[in-house]
């Protein structure tokens, strides 16, 4: 009988590329991965990894195996919270994994109404960047994502459903004292000192694109992987920034203004398909929390 722990070490090599990823994602040492992908060959009795120089690679076995384990995993959660919830209520763990400013706007208010409608439904959050959560979600480490679709760096699959949630527009912020008086020509802050994000970011590779069309090198003079200290850089008059406006905390005293030349971003919500039903009730909360102010929702 397969074992699902070996399947999704299968799945999750398919899915991140190397032993040592695995191993790091599943809080194991590469040597125990590596002996527990053994035990499932002599399981299945078919010969599912290769070597190429020091690495492993799947063979074409491995391939459909590993693929088709993420039905086989999915199938299970879904039958064991069918069992679960046959009095009717949602209940059973649900991974959601959120980009930093949808976690404070959109999905703590959306968990906070779930707590209040099934208490035996746990919501566990997990702050992962566009380009990080849809791994996470083909190899089952969150059970919903909210991302952007807008630079979709990793191909989506026909097991994957997209859910379009809101538009968010990217607005420039500036300090307090700095008026705000209709939209802004990047071009006129070509020599200020600039607030961004973690380079190969989202945001750090769209800033740096949107000021390289305006005509300028932006003068870069602190990166913060966290939109709210870049608030509050901004707030003290020490830069100025690029940011969506879901990300523009109330608490701080900023001025925002949109761009001459409009930009938005679409904030998506995945999951894989066939969901069971603690994940479509997390996605519905989700839904009827998807546009908070300045954020709009989109059309269904």
């Amino acid at each position: 009988m397969l074992n699902p722990w070996r399947l999704r070490l299968l799945s999750q090599l398919d899915s991140l590329g190397t032993v040592r990823a695995v191993a790091q994602a599943a809080n194991l040492s590469a040597s125990s991965v590596s002996q527990q992908l053994a035990v499932l060959e002599a399981e299945t009795g078919t010969h599912l990894l290769e070597r190429t120089g020091r690495r492993v690679r799947l063979t074409p076995a491995g391939l459909v195996l590993a693929r088709r384990a993420r039905e086989i995993l999915d199938q299970m959660d879904s039958v064991e919270a069918e069992l679960h919830s046959l009095g009717g209520e949602p209940v059973g763990l649900v991974r959601v994994g959120a980009f930093q400013s949808a976690i404070h706007s959109m999905v703590v208010p959306a968990v906070i109404r779930l707590a209040r409608t099934y208490p035996h439904l746990t919501v566990e959050l997990l702050e992962l960047e566009p380009h990080a959560s849809m791994p996470a979600l083909r190899v089952g480490d969150a059970d919903i994502i909210i991302t952007t679709t807008d630079f979709v760096e990793h191909p989506l699959g026909a097991d994957v459903e997209l859910v379009p949630l809101a538009t968010d527009p990217i607005v420039l912020v500036l300090p307090p004292d700095r008026p705000a008086r209709g939209p802004a020509d990047l071009a006129a802050y070509a020599e200020e000192p600039w607030a961004f994000d973690a380079p190969r970011s989202y945001m750090d590779t769209l800033a740096t694109r949107l000021c390289r069309q305006a005509g300028f090198e932006p003068r870069v003079v602190c990166r913060f992987a966290s939109y709210l200290t870049t608030l509050q850089h901004v707030e003290a008059g020490l830069s100025i920034t690029l940011l969506p406006g879901l990300a523009v905390d109330p608490r701080y005293r900023v001025v925002t203004r949109e761009l001459a030349d409009p930009i938005t971003r679409t904030i998506t919500a995945a999951t894989r398909r066939g969901a069971r039903p603690a994940v479509t009730a997390v996605l519905d909360a989700l839904r009827k929390h998807s546009h908070p102010p300045g954020v709009s929702a989109v059309p269904r």
